[in-house]
Parts: structure tokens; C-alpha cells; sequence
């Protein structure tokens, strides 16, 4: 899903008083990791991710394997912590502004 900037900012600004629903450790990017963050994503539509790996090319990198794989947007992503949106499909409580 594409975003224009303006609708960045409006997530941006939801975003910013999230707690991370979804951690990785030691242990990286693992499958079970990726279901968890899709149930996440299936009943908030925005969460943050910590994401505590390696260096910040191994970070941008975890970030984007996990955005493909939830099919999710990365909105923005500030030292180890992203934030992802997935609007629903039905009844989406995040409304985003026009474009």
C-alpha cells in the first residue's frame, strides 16, 4: 500500500503513544515472529516493533522482510523501532486523510 506523506503523518501521529507489540531478539526474524506480528496487524492495523539485530543495514533490512511478509506498510522507522500499518478489510477504525 502506497502512503502520501500527509497520511504518513497522520500514522506518525496515532503512533506515537503505542507501547511495541512485537519484539525481536537474538533470535531474528523467525516465522513465528512473522504470525504474531499478523495477528497484531489483523486486530490494531497499527503497531510498533522493536527490532534489536545487528547493525542498522540488518535492521532497515528485518524491517522490510517483515513489512513483505505481513503485507503491511513501514511508516516510519526511528533507531530499533517500526511502525507498521495494515488497514482491515472490514471496518477499519484508522481513517485516513485524503491525499
Amino acid at each position: 500500500m502506497e502512503l502520501s506523506e500527509n497520511q504518513k503523518k497522520h500514522l506518525r501521529r496515532l503512533g506515537h503513544a503505542l507501547k511495541p507489540v512485537v519484539m525481536l531478539g537474538q533470535h531474528g526474524l523467525t516465522e513465528a515472529v512473522i504470525r504474531e506480528m499478523d495477528l497484531a496487524l489483523t486486530h490494531h492495523e497499527l503497531i510498533k516493533v522493536t527490532a534489536r539485530v545487528g547493525e542498522r543495514e540488518d535492521r532497515d533490512a528485518v524491517l522490510q522482510q517483515l513489512a513483505a511478509g505481513t503485507s503491511s506498510t513501514l511508516v516510519q522507522r526511528i533507531g530499533h523501532v517500526g511502525l507498521f500499518f495494515r488497514p482491515k478489510a472490514k471496518l477499519t477504525r484508522i481513517v485516513l486523510p485524503a491525499t
